[in-house]
């Protein structure tokens, strides 16, 4: 609301006067008010740069001008603006713009293979625009801390979220601690895993009596059975 209301300021006359045609100007001065609204709250250093508006387009008179983004666009990288007037005239003018934010992202200090574990001495902090980078890219060490790759990654490549995975706690064939609770009670049992299992996820465990019970993982080798 707060960015629909600073745009139509500058795209609206004073009440009582009749609304003039936006100015190519004015019309670029209120895309990048809208711009810099959208992205105040992303992490790093915004630039935005407006394309041109084409000053031989004559639009006809606009009371209340609307601007936004267009269906499966947003205010990132190269991206189309929407200015639109649904009151009488009844336009669309459409402004390219570039919105470019300097920012921190991690990359691989070196060539690492499938299924290792990240510590810090395995990741470095660049700075570039993030606007270039994957949606999916990692920008905070501490996301990548302890998990292990999914695929080999080469030195100074950006670390995605999809090349990251949880390390099991529990592995398949491991004999593991069943904890069984529920209200007002908590039994323990042994067994073995049936399949590997991150921190949280669901593993399958057969019983020294044969049964087949399926828990969450935790560390330590144990799996937890709720009723």
């Amino acid at each position: 609301m707060r960015s629909f209301l600073i745009c139509l300021a500058l795209l609206s006359p004073i009440s009582g006067i009749a609304a003039p045609a936006p100015a190519p100007n004015t019309i670029r001065q209120a895309v990048e008010v809208f711009l810099r609204e959208q992205t105040r709250n992303l992490p790093g250093k915004v630039s935005i740069e407006v394309g041109s508006v084409d000053a031989a387009t004559q639009l006809p008179a606009c009371s209340s001008p609307e601007i936004g983004l267009p269906p499966g666009a947003r205010a990132w990288g190269r991206t189309t603006v929407q200015v639109q007037c649904r009151d009488g005239a009844g336009w669309t003018q459409y402004v390219a713009a570039q919105v470019r934010v300097e920012g921190h992202y991690i990359v691989a200090a070196r060539p690492l293979p499938q299924g290792h574990l990240l510590t810090a001495e395995d990741l470095l902090t660049q700075t570039g625009d993030i606007t270039d980078l994957a949606s999916n890219a990692v920008l905070d060490p501490t996301q990548a801390l302890g998990k292990t790759l999914t695929a080999p990654l080469a030195a100074g490549r950006p670390l995605r979220s999809d090349y990251l995975r949880q390390p099991p706690v529990v592995l398949q064939g491991q004999n593991v601690k069943v904890l069984s609770r529920g209200p007002g009670f908590q039994v323990s049992n042994e067994g073995q895993a049936l399949n590997n299992g991150a921190n949280g996820q669901v593993v399958r465990v057969r019983l020294s009596n044969g049964q087949i019970v399926s828990g969450l993982a935790r560390a330590g080798a144990i799996v937890e059975v709720g009723y």
